[in-house]
């Protein structure tokens, strides 16, 4: 198996491996506390320094403080959002934003955060306007509760409006640099490396179409075509969907997501395995993309 490089986070400072820990489903009913001390900490032992969470993840929030504990979160970058706390979602204003941002940190058990994430807003001029999220968000970030702010969104425009004031040290976009759709490469990717911002890349498995089930032929036909090749040839797509994202133009961190310490172990051994030379260059053949 391959080694996880350690990149650079944009001008964050953060030195993290290439491939990070996405902590929804541990806050699912997929996942329990046990699942989560046991999945978090084995990621941990593998090398993996960056986890990443929400309040909208249901329990995640403090399953993860729990398997943070005793000692286990000085060994890792820890990145949670604000504005989607089912409390208050939607709710980019100051007051919304300090308490969510006190909340994760009490659910987490830490007293600061890594980076802190605007989380999908639905128009992007509300929690950049003055006294509302960004402004919040830079106050905690003077006071130590926060060492690096950012924005997580689906939209390509907000991420450039949002890299515009220059107080974006981190974008973090899903499902738009994947095996499917690679349309971050002429946006975001570009747009962060001219502001020196952290590129973080989600949803790198399509929402599961590209994790190994048989996706639907008539609503999802290149998916269905790229697992109909790899189950011809006995090839694993999760391996060449992960390591596609893991070689993007851009020295960013790739996240996988996991509910126990099962799927963690998957996920990494999709991130290390080798991949024979030929298999990468025919399937690069048959769609015009591949690692």
């Amino acid at each position: 198996m391959k080694d996880l490089e350690i990149r650079r986070l944009g001008r964050t400072g953060i030195r993290s491996r290439a491939l990070g820990l996405g902590c929804a489903w541990f806050g699912s009913k997929q996942s329990s506390d046990r699942d989560t001390v046991e999945g978090v900490r084995r990621a941990i032992d593998l090398g993996i320094n960056f986890l990443d969470t929400s309040p909208y993840y249901w329990e995640s929030e403090r399953r993860l403080g729990s398997a943070l504990a005793e000692g286990w979160r000085d060994r890792v970058y820890l990145q949670t959002k604000t504005g989607t706390h089912p409390q208050c979602r939607g709710d980019y204003s100051a007051r919304a934003t300090r308490w969510s941002v006190e909340n994760s940190l009490r659910l987490l058990r830490t007293d600061y955060l890594d980076s802190c994430l605007i989380h999908d807003p639905d128009d992007i001029e509300l929690p950049l306007a003055p006294g509302h999220a960004l402004d919040e968000l830079l106050q905690m970030k003077e006071e130590g509760l926060v060492r690096h702010v950012g924005l997580g969104v689906r939209s390509h425009e907000f991420h450039r409006r949002a890299l515009e004031t220059g107080n974006m040290d981190i974008v973090l976009t899903y499902l738009d640099y994947t095996l499917l759709d690679q349309s971050a490469a002429e946006t975001v990717l570009p747009w962060a490396l001219e502001w020196d911002a952290g590129v973080i890349l989600a949803s790198v498995l399509g929402m599961g179409l590209l994790a190994g089930l048989k996706p639907n032929p008539v609503k999802d036909p290149l998916a269905h075509a790229m697992w109909r090749w790899c189950r011809a040839r006995g090839v694993n797509i999760r391996h060449l969907a992960l390591q596609f994202c893991l070689v993007a133009p851009i020295e960013g961190i790739v996240l996988f997501g996991a509910a126990n310490r099962k799927e963690v172990e998957e996920g990494y051994e999709a991130a290390t395995a080798e991949i024979p030379e030929d298999v990468r260059r025919e399937f690069r053949a048959a769609f015009g993309v591949g690692p």
